[in-house]
């Protein structure tokens, strides 16, 4: 009985976590501009909580490298 109930709390536990504690490559996020959108926007949000952490230099990153990649216009013309 104890081995039963033990396994129910281990499954109802697993379904907390999920993608949230995902961390994305650069490549990734790069491929996904939704998700690139989404996280740069919390971390930018909440900078003392989430700077630090791998999801947002990840961002940080991959946005930048976006950034390089976009055609640049030259101004009147």
């Amino acid at each position: 009985m104890k081995h039963l109930l033990l396994g129910i709390v281990m499954l109802t536990l697993s379904g907390c976590f999920g993608q949230e504690d995902r961390i994305y490559t650069v490549d990734e996020l790069m491929a996904d501009e939704a998700l690139l959108a989404k996280t740069i926007s919390e971390c930018r949000n909440n900078p003392g909580a989430l700077r630090q952490t791998p999801n947002c230099q990840n961002a940080e990153a991959a946005d930048w490298r976006v950034r390089l990649q976009l055609p640049r216009k030259s101004p009147g013309g």
